[in-house]
């Protein structure tokens, strides 16, 4: 039964993304040539040439919002939205450099690409890993608790709890990949400390999801043995903040700004802004979640008390010192 699910979903993922795929090449065929050609395209192609930024954003309102929604209400689980959200990016950096009305320094726009792909195989790498290797076995435990809280209105409230805020992300995050494939301009050094931030971001992610994937690992094999598991995680980079994959992720996108920033299109931090308000709720989230554990709450607690949230720093008391007071 389980296999024949995660074929079904897997079949599912694959399908989905279709109807923006097929669009999008009939959107090429037809401006093949415009505005040079003498026979005009149709005014819809003519619009989605002429408005790079909304075009994509229109595909996702339709494509995802609503297609997965209704999925999610099929299936009683809106799990497909955390997959995709590894390589709904990829999918806008390649159309932003395959638009028509694309200018750019050829050397960024394959480094941005590149680095766009490498982030997104981390995060495909660890959701698979995180979910033992199976499409929709389970959907996010906020959405399940959302759908707790809402009761009988959940059906048409997650809507606008998941899907319209994904929009909103889309839309800040894709500025600058639109930005760095509008403007022509030769290499400098933000554009190397954007390289650096944007690599590191990954590489602080990777490390930091991979050592949480061994501790939880470890805590099964232990709980499985009936021995008592570890109450946290305090190794390695957990051991200098208390979220280092979320600092990662924003090193990422920080990053990605940074590209744009150095293009003269300042404003584009709104999406890093928007991603970084958005981790810092889903912080504090996991962290209640974490202190409604009784196994956990008291050393939680001290962990929260001497380890920094986000950056990596220095603990202000060594904690065990502290489990000695107690």
């Amino acid at each position: 039964m389980a296999t024949s699910s995660n074929l079904k979903n897997a079949i599912i993922a694959f399908l989905v993304p279709l109807p923006s795929i097929l669009v999008y090449l009939s959107f090429q065929s037809a401006i093949s040539g415009f505005p040079q050609s003498p026979s005009s395209p149709s005014t819809l192609w003519t619009w989605c040439y002429h408005h790079p930024l909304l075009f994509p954003n229109v595909l996702f309102f339709f494509n995802v919002n609503l297609l997965f929604w209704l999925i999610g209400l099929i299936q009683s689980s809106h799990w497909m939205i955390d997959p995709y959200w590894t390589v709904i990016p990829v999918m806008l950096v390649h159309y932003y450099s395959t638009h028509p009305l694309a200018q750019y320094n050829w050397l960024r726009s394959r480094t941005v690409i590149l680095l766009t792909w490498l982030w997104s195989i981390r995060l495909i790498h660890n959701y698979f890993r995180r979910e033992k290797w199976q499409w929709g076995a389970r959907e996010d435990w906020r959405f399940t608790d959302l759908s707790h809280q809402y009761g009988k209105h959940w059906w048409w409230a997650s809507f606008f709890a998941i899907y319209v805020p994904q929009q909103v992300f889309l839309i800040g995050l894709s500025f600058p990949f639109y930005v760095i494939h509008s403007v022509n301009e030769a290499l400098g050094m933000w554009d190397f400390v954007a390289l650096v931030m944007c690599i590191s971001g990954v590489v602080i992610a990777y490390i930091a999801d991979t050592q949480l994937h061994n501790f939880v690992s470890r805590n099964t094999e232990l709980k499985e043995a009936g021995m008592a598991e570890v109450a946290i995680l305090e190794k390695g980079l957990w051991y200098y903040c208390r979220h280092p994959n979320y600092f990662g992720e924003q090193l990422w996108w920080w990053g990605v700004f940074v590209f744009a920033w150095k293009l003269g299109h300042g404003w584009t931090f709104i999406g890093a802004l928007a991603n970084s308000m958005c981790l810092g709720y889903v912080t504090k989230l996991v962290e209640e979640r974490m202190l409604k554990q009784e196994s956990r709450e008291e050393a939680y607690r001290l962990y929260q008390k001497t380890t920094s949230t986000w950056v990596p720093w220095f603990k202000s008391s060594p904690l065990g010192l502290k489990c000695k007071d107690v």
